[in-house]
């Protein structure tokens, strides 16, 4: 077998492979002789047809079935001989296969890159900080007693944060849009659910109102046919409710799943359930910006097919998720280039933290596996259940132990890295958003 390697360009590289006849002439004539055994045909009893015979009916197709199988097969001794790691499949392009001349093709495709791994001493990794303090508490028990809103029917204009129902009729040019007509719907003043001047629209409106909105869809609204395009809206008034806000009481504690109903070990819980999802957020800030000094000392190239069988899979699983969420599958347009930079992303980060893995032989700790899957069981009622859901599944334990894999590689790296802490409100760091 005869091979030449030739590079295209960057991690491209287009592969010509000869295949003597003797080696498919050999393994045809092997794969006709034990037909002669099983073969079946008009005349002949069963195992007792001729070799001549049998190479008359069916060479033609066993040639093009052993052709195909030494492609295969030559491929990956040649891609081995010549210590190239393929990425993705390959396109095959014969040149000759003809009976008698062997068989000769050329194989296009992509290699791994290859990683040196780059120094960290001099990256810097922005450690987040953060206490909880008894503000952030009651800042939180204001906003469940706002989840917890009720809302009370009242004989009054409708001022911020009141709530109306409603029955509408939207317009462009004189026609009612597609989606635009809507009986009872519920509306609160400031949310800021509904296009620009719709809820501040409302204000002074009392039951049985109508009212007449001149307004202007956004440039970017996601119904393009809607867009930027000026509508009217005619709105009856049904109603306008007042919030009311629970008190904090036995009751509320109850109602948040605290059964003694004392508030201190409400206000407790809520406090341990918070510096949960601040460390979890604290964890994840700190493994984008390792994942990021990562990538800064190590700027590779990746193979095109990687990337593109990644987007594919983020894809699905945003269509999932959405589809999940009540969506429509027919509604969804979700195509892979919209996950294209994310995908590369991801690719570059795989390939370079199997490099750290392999260079530092990492092994997963099976204690830490332990640990992830009582921190996951933790808030739930009955987290002995929850651990051996886990443990008695591999799919799901391997699940697990590639976080905690990924969480070693992390650890690794804060050990080469200059870590600079930096201090935050709780509320910055849960909602950047919103936080100050």
């Amino acid at each position: 077998m005869q091979v030449s390697v030739e590079t295209t360009s960057g991690l491209e590289r287009r592969l010509t492979v000869t295949v003597e006849e003797s080696r498919i002439n050999d393994a045809v004539q092997s794969r006709l002789k034990d037909m002669t055994k099983t073969v079946k045909l008009k005349g002949f009893r069963a195992g007792k047809v001729p070799l001549k015979v049998v190479t008359q009916h069916y060479a033609s197709q066993v040639r093009q079935e052993i052709v195909g199988d030494v492609l295969q097969s030559s491929f990956y001794e040649a891609v081995g001989q010549e210590k190239l790691r393929p990425a993705g499949n390959p396109k095959f392009e014969p040149k000759e296969m003809s009976v008698g001349k062997g068989l000769e093709y050329i194989a296009t495709f992509e290699v791994y890159p290859e990683i040196k791994l780059g120094a960290l001493d001099q990256q810097k990794v922005e450690k987040p900080v953060c206490e909880i303090s008894d503000a952030d508490i009651d800042a939180m028990i204001e906003n469940i007693r706002k989840q917890n809103t009720e809302w009370e029917v009242a004989e009054k204009a409708a001022e911020e944060g009141d709530q109306l129902n409603i029955d509408f009729k939207g317009m462009i040019d004189g026609e009612v849009f597609e989606g635009g007509e809507g009986k009872g719907m519920t509306v609160e003043i400031g949310a800021g659910r509904m296009i620009a001047g719709f809820e501040d629209g409302l204000k002074g409106a009392s039951a049985n109102d109508d009212l007449s909105l001149n307004l202007t869809f956004p440039d970017e609204y996601q119904a393009k046919e809607l867009a930027g395009k000026a509508t009217v809206f005619e709105i009856h008034v049904n109603s306008v409710s007042i919030s009311k806000l629970p008190e904090i009481n036995a009751d509320f504690a109850k109602k948040l799943g605290v059964d003694s109903a004392d508030l201190t070990k409400m206000r407790e819980e809520i406090s341990n359930n918070m510096q949960r999802e601040l460390d979890s957020k604290i964890k994840s800030r700190l493994k984008d910006s390792v994942m990021d000094a990562l990538l800064e000392v190590n700027k590779i190239d990746v193979p095109g097919s990687l990337v593109d069988s990644e987007s594919e899979i983020l894809a699905k699983q945003m269509m999932q998720n959405l589809s999940n969420q009540g969506m429509a599958q027919s509604d969804l347009k979700l195509g892979p280039e919209m996950f294209r930079e994310q995908a590369e992303r991801r690719v570059k980060l795989g390939l370079v933290m199997s490099e750290v893995v392999k260079q530092n032989d990492i092994k997963v700790d099976t204690d830490k596996v332990r640990s992830k899957i009582d921190e996951i069981a933790q808030p739930y009622e009955h987290p002995e259940e929850v651990v051996k859901w886990y443990t008695s599944d591999k799919n799901r334990l391997a699940e697990v132990e590639s976080l905690v894999f990924e969480e070693q590689v992390v650890e690794w790296v804060m050990k080469q890295v200059k870590i600079e802490e930096k201090t935050f409100k709780f509320e910055e760091l849960l909602n950047p958003q919103t936080g100050s």
